[in-house]
Order: structure tokens, then C-alpha cells, then sequence
């Protein structure tokens, strides 16, 4: 989380200095912003590329969306992959969820109105407002942070980051925050949304119930951007004013098919959150209700991180046993087959879900590795291409990881060291990059991917660069 705060102010800085000098932030400019802001979190690897849950948000802000007239910026929600109770707009209508905030709702209305609140703040501008608002204080935070960087790497650990985060205090408050008109705006804003479509707008008002009753109890992962929002207490009384008498209009459209909240829920926990953290809760959880479907799913996912591989997959098939056909279950059941090197119901499971949508990319790659384990390299290296074709490489950085494996058993080096490369640098691995992009570029002879290899190396130096 200390990571994370310190780039996301890092990121706010650069964008706010920028305009410091701006009477006002035109479409264009806050579009280049948000770009800007863009690569710098996909830099930073914060975004989780979730297929299942970012289908499920997709699903919601889209059908949101379909409330609003027409909108200058396109709208692109996203996944962090934080445990924080957190959501947020960035400039040029980028919505940013936190798997934490997923992880601590309980119905799919909540979520929604948590996301249309944050949808009616970038339909509104307000954070182009607050730009203008914070340009004079983000100045000084820039210094302050540039300062902190500087003594932070001077001093080779976290003496830098103190500083920069306590001299990001004053500056990133003002950033941040939005005004009490601002929040009433998109309170009464994201109320009218969910109104036209098929969610509960009441999910709004106790989602923000959750969050204040998070804070009381001392939950750290409730952020300070949240603790500070401008008067939640008064929001929570107004909502539930405006919504005490509030009836679903006869016309009201049903929400639209995504996969079950629950489902989604306890898949985030199980795959990504804190084992130690949420291992006991959830066995705790299962005593009381042994055949729920989620629960059994998420214990069998974080069983399946461990040791205890095998009573993972007990646990999905319990979940699979009331969830006939899911393909969500059926993905990290032939993946769990992977892991425990039972490669041949790996193989059975996942061929039914490679047709499949949402998961069936991920399905494929994984049965490309349980070809690679059987001896089918053929198939296994046509279906990792096409799968890092189709996702322009999202999500399957592993994929290049394994292409290069096949290519160094088919003796092929040049395109071992390609892949190599392309893998390290999606990982962050420089050094070995940059010596696998250079011994690609020295030794391929199809000139087309010769000359990606050189793009790549070249994009790698001027990051370098500018790192330095």
C-alpha cells in the first residue's frame, strides 16, 4: 500500500504541475492527462488484468453509461490490485476500482453505486475542477517529492519516502478531494443513473454505510482519501432522504447478465489477497454454511497458492458441485490440475471453457501449458501466439515466458532470446532484457520481428533514461 500511495501521488504531481500555469483545463488537455496518467499506472503494474472481474465492472459501468447523453472522453474502468476500500477518477474519465472495495461489498448494487458516483464526478469534471482548484499546492508537492526521491535513493531505502508522503500531506488532500457540492452533485447524479438502469440505487447509500462503519472499526485498509470525503455522514443522511420512499419505476430495465457477485468476490480473495489474512475467516465461514458455492471456490483458490493443492481442488469441486458447468470454477479447477501436474484432467477441463468469452483466452493458455508438460508443442505454441495476439499481450506476460521455452527446445535461439526479452521487460527484469532483446536483434533474420525486437530495445534505453 506504501508503493502504492507513493506512486499514485508521484503520478498526481506530474499531471497537476502540467497545468499549473493553466487559468483552466480544456477536453484536449485533460484527454493528453489522462493518457499521461494512464502509462504511468500501467508502468507501475498496478492495473490487475482479472478477466472474470473485469468483465463484472465492464459490465456495470457500461450499463451505467447507457444513462448518461453523450460524453467527450471514453470511458475505461479499471482494476487496481490494492486491498484498499478505494475507488476513484482520474483525468479523462479513467475509473479505477480497487479489488479491496470489491472484496468488502456485497452485492453487485453496492458496487454499482460506487462506481456511478465516480462516473457523475468525471461526467461532471469535477476532476478537472479540482485540477484547477490544486495547481498552486502540487507545485510544492512536486518539490517536496522530487526532494524525498532524490534522499530516498541518496540513502539507498525508505528515508526518501517519509518525506515525500509527508510533504505530499497538505498537497495531496487538496488533490484528492473533492468539494461537498461536488459529492452531492455526484451523489444525486449517480442516484439518477441507477434509477434508469437495473440496479438498486439504494446500493449507493449502503455502500457508504459499509465505508463509515469500516473507519469506526478501525479497518486500515480504508483509506484516507475516503476517511476525509466531505461530509460522508451528512451524504448518508441525505441519500437516505432521497431514497426513503424510493420505489423501481414500472419500466425499470433488468440489470444485465454478468457473473455472480459473490462469485467474483471471493475469487479476488482467493487469488490475490493476503492468505494469512483471509484463510481462517473463510474456513470460519464455510463451518456455517459448508455448501456455498463462493466460499468453497475462494477457500479452494487460497488453498491452492499453498502446499495444500490437492484439498483446493476438493474445495472446487464442491463449489462446482452446486455450480454445474461454471466456467469460472471450471478455469481454476483445469489450472489447480496444472499445478498439482495432472495434466490430463487439466486437459479435459479446460477444453470445454476455451470457447468461452470471458475466460476462455485464459483457458487456452493454460492448456497450452499442460501441452507443453504432455509433449505437444505444436499446439501449444499456435494457441499461446494467438492468445498474446488477440490481448496485445495483457494479462499474459507469462505466455512469452513459455513461447521461449518451446523455441529454445525447437533450438530455435534467436526467437528464445525475443520472447526472453519481452517477458523480462514486462516483468521488470532490465538487465535481463536488455541482454535477450540484444542477442535478439544481433541474431533474428525475419526482419519484421528483427525490427520489433530493435523497437523494443530502443523503448527500453530511453526508459532507462529517464530513470536515470
Amino acid at each position: 500500500m506504501t508503493h502504492l500511495k507513493r506512486t499514485f501521488a508521484f503520478c498526481l504531481s506530474l499531471v497537476f504541475l502540467v497545468t499549473s500555469h493553466a487559468l483552466a483545463i480544456s477536453i484536449p488537455e485533460e484527454q493528453k492527462l489522462g493518457k499521461q496518467f494512464m502509462e504511468m499506472i500501467e508502468d507501475q503494474r498496478l492495473i490487475l488484468h482479472d478477466p472474470v472481474t473485469k468483465h463484472l465492472i465492464d459490465t456495470i459501468g457500461n450499463h451505467i453509461l447507457e444513462a448518461l447523453p453523450p460524453q467527450p472522453f471514453q470511458f475505461e474502468f479499471n482494476l487496481i490490485n490494492d486491498d484498499s476500500f478505494n475507488a476513484f477518477a482520474s483525468p479523462a474519465a479513467n475509473i479505477f476500482i480497487h479489488r479491496g472495495l470489491i472484496t468488502s461489498l456485497d452485492t453487485v448494487d453496492e458496487l454499482a453505486g460506487v462506481m456511478a458516483h465516480e462516473t457523475a464526478h468525471a461526467a461532471s469534471r469535477h476532476v478537472s475542477q479540482s485540477i484547477d482548484r490544486s495547481k498552486m499546492v502540487a507545485v510544492g508537492s512536486l518539490a517536496g517529492m522530487l526532494a524525498g526521491v532524490l534522499l530516498g535513493s541518496a540513502a539507498g531505502g525508505d528515508a526518501g519516502s517519509a518525506l515525500s508522503i509527508g510533504s505530499m500531506a497538505a498537497g495531496q488532500s487538496s488533490m484528492l478531494s473533492f468539494t461537498r457540492e461536488n459529492e452531492t452533485e455526484a451523489d444525486q447524479k449517480a442516484v439518477l443513473f441507477m434509477n434508469k438502469t437495473g440496479y438498486d440505487p439504494k446500493g449507493l447509500l449502503t455502500g457508504l454505510i459499509k465505508i463509515r462503519e469500516a473507519d469506526f472499526q478501525g479497518v486500515e485498509s480504508v483509506p484516507d482519501y475516503f476517511k476525509t470525503h466531505p461530509g460522508i455522514g451528512s451524504r448518508i443522511a441525505h441519500l437516505a432522504g432521497i431514497l426513503a420512499d424510493y420505489k423501481a419505476p414500472a419500466d425499470k430495465p433488468s440489470p444485465p447478465e454478468t457473473f455472480d457477485y459473490q462469485l467474483v468476490k471471493y475469487r479476488l480473495i482467493g487469488l490475490y489477497a493476503d492468505p494469512d489474512k483471509y484463510l481462517g475467516k473463510l474456513e470460519q465461514s464455510l463451518a456455517k454454511d459448508p455448501d456455498n458455492p463462493a466460499i468453497n471456490y475462494g477457500l479452494g483458490l487460497l488453498y491452492g497458492r499453498g502446499t495444500q493443492v490437492k484439498r483446493g481442488i476438493d474445495h472446487l469441486n464442491r463449489a462446482l458441485s452446486r455450480e454445474i458447468f461454471n466456467p469460472v470454477i471450471l478455469l481454476e479447477l483445469g489450472r489447480l490440475h496444472v499445478r498439482n501436474q495432472d495434466y490430463e484432467n487439466a486437459l479435459t477441463v479446460l477444453e470445454g471453457i476455451t470457447g468461452d468469452k470471458v475466460v476462455g483466452d485464459t483457458a487456452i493458455y493454460f492448456r497450452s501449458v499442460a501441452q507443453i508438460e504432455t509433449g505437444n508443442l505444436a499446439a501449444a505454441k499456435e494457441s499461446l501466439v494467438q492468445v498474446l495476439a488477440r490481448n496485445k499481450g495483457k494479462g499474459f506476460s507469462r505466455a512469452n515466458y513459455h513461447l521461449a521455452n518451446i523455441m529454445s527446445q525447437e533450438r530455435n535461439a534467436p526467437m528464445s532470446h525475443y520472447y526472453l526479452g519481452i517477458y523480462y521487460a514486462e516483468t521488470k527484469d532490465f538487465k535481463n532484457a536488455f541482454r535477450h532483446l540484444g542477442r535478439a536483434v544481433e541474431t533474428l533474420e525475419d526482419p519484421k520481428v528483427k525490427e520489433d525486437a530493435r523497437e523494443r530495445l530502443e523503448k527500453l534505453k530511453k526508459a532507462s533514461r529517464n530513470r536515470s
